[in-house]
């Protein structure tokens, strides 16, 4: 899978709002080139979390993945408590264990992982229906809040 064909297929699951920062738009330098996806039918930013992103360089404090190596990018999915331990076969509170810098398997995020994100470096075979079952249950919960707090 490529950046461009996770873009795609989020944007294709309705409602999203892809955030794509890039020099001149008010955002943080460190964000460039990277995409945040929001629940958000109205186009307005929401005062939540981004159900998902996708990272193309290294972050302070998050540097075990190794993305600062050419052709690397992670998907970052916040999956939730029973997702993750599905995956992990471990609750979220507990350590991340595992390599995260190998690239198509699904890990518990190096930083986010308390919270129930799940991430993939550079997903391919192994890992592409995983990550959209991921993307799409990630989607749907965020819109489930969205419509809740709509109500």
């Amino acid at each position: 899978m490529t950046v461009d064909e996770i873009i795609e297929y989020v944007e294709g699951l309705g409602g999203v709002l892809a955030l794509r920062p890039a020099p001149g738009d008010g955002s943080p330098e460190l964000a460039w080139g990277d995409t945040f996806f929001y629940y958000a039918p109205d186009g307005v930013v929401p005062r939540t979390q981004p159900f998902a992103t996708i990272v193309t360089k290294d972050y302070p404090d998050d540097e075990r993945s190794q993305l600062n190596r050419p052709d690397r990018f992670r998907v970052n999915v916040h999956a939730g408590t029973e997702a993750f331990t599905r995956w992990t076969g471990h609750p979220p509170r507990e350590p991340a264990t595992g390599d995260p810098s190998v690239p198509d398997t699904v890990f518990a995020h190096p930083v986010y992982a308390r919270q129930g994100w799940l991430a993939v470096v550079n997903p391919g075979a192994r890992t592409g229906t995983a990550v959209r079952d991921l993307l799409r249950a990630a989607h749907d919960a965020a819109r489930t809040r969205y419509e809740r707090r709509r109500a």
